[in-house]
């Protein structure tokens, strides 16, 4: 098959475009240069910023897929763009929405392709389901190929996957276990999450790619594994071979701190218990089967992660804002003592 992906190259991107490029597609990227060095020699890069629309149009003129994708589209100007460019050069428009968009407050904690989309807490989930909607919309009324990919927590090597951090990333909390510091959990630690590993969401997407049963279709890709957020941390640390230093701070608090912005990530999305259902996948790619347990990928990522420097930014300010957390819950724990 004749793919194109806008975007290729990143967390989820890159394991996709190295698989389908080891099966003999031909696959082409729109793309600025970002780690094009890690790929497949036989993938071509189409070397343009996809909000040059016109300069995309020239480049592609001439050319049709039998699948495209967008891993960058976020807003739903983009994804007219991305009708302009692709109607009629495309047999399968498929988009990376996000499992973020399903509804908060969770109703149940079984998460499926029916579950009611509805986020008043992030900005970003309800933009992804006003993309969703333009979408189903062109494909209801113009006969637009879409398919619709909802991934949740997707990790690979090159960083820890958290609950809590800074915007700088996942390291200084890395660096705080190593130190024996407090690292903070938020809420009890014993709410429900699903972790995949990137190659995993890999063959789930790889196997709905030109597949007949997408179009019109939305799809969840994710391991079957469930873990709570203590369990998660308590792998991190395992493989770092530390001892864990936990305190636990509720969402609330935490999104109520003005000096990180955590009411979409936390009350919008990981807070909440969830568990997804692949069943609908696993219909329609009878094939897929996740089996990188979280034990075994989060080993991977601490072992890269920790050998590579260029993988590790400090983050003093949030170094510096946990401590202070951690001072403020502990001087609290004191004073119900007292009470």
């Amino acid at each position: 098959m004749k793919v194109l992906f806008i975007g290729g190259t990143g967390t989820i991107s890159m394991a996709i475009t190295k698989q389908l490029a080891e099966e003999g597609h031909e696959v082409f990227l729109i793309n600025r240069g970002s780690r094009t060095r890690e790929l497949p020699q036989s993938v071509k890069i189409i070397n343009a910023d996809i909000n040059d629309e016109e300069d995309v149009k020239s480049k592609i003129a001439g050319m049709s897929f039998d699948s495209v994708c967008d891993f960058i589209g976020f807003v739903p100007s983009q994804l007219e763009r991305d009708y302009r460019l692709f109607n009629g050069k495309t047999k399968q428009f498929m988009y990376i929405s996000s499992a973020s968009a399903y509804h908060k407050p969770c109703r149940g904690y079984v998460i499926t392709e029916g579950t009611a989309l509805a986020n008043p807490y992030w900005e970003y989930s309800r933009n992804k389901i006003a993309c969703e909607d333009l979408l189903m919309k062109y494909y209801r009324e113009e006969g637009f190929p879409v398919t619709i990919i909802r991934p949740s927590h997707t990790y690979d090597e090159r960083s820890v996957p958290l609950g809590v951090h800074g915007s700088k990333g996942s390291w200084q909390v890395v660096k705080r276990m190593l130190q024996g510091k407090p690292v903070i959990i938020h809420g009890d630690g014993t709410s429900l999450w699903t972790m995949t590993h990137n190659s995993d969401f890999a063959k789930g997407f790889c196997g709905l790619v030109g597949n007949p049963h997408a179009i019109g279709e939305a799809f969840q890709i994710t391991n079957d594994e469930t873990l709570t957020w203590n369990q998660i941390y308590e792998c991190i640390a395992d493989a770092l071979g530390v001892k864990l230093n936990a305190i636990h701070v509720s969402s609330e608090l935490l999104a109520s701190i003005s000096d990180y912005d955590f009411t979409g990530s936390l009350i919008g999305d990981k807070a909440c218990s969830v568990v997804f259902d692949n069943s609908k996948l696993k219909k329609a790619v009878p094939e897929f089967k996740a089996t990188v347990h979280f034990e075994e990928g989060i080993r991977r990522t601490v072992e890269n992660v920790v050998a590579n420097p260029d993988l590790q930014q400090d983050d003093p300010e949030f170094d510096a804002w946990c401590d202070k957390v951690v001072k403020t819950m502990e001087f609290i724990k004191q004073e119900f003592k007292k009470a």
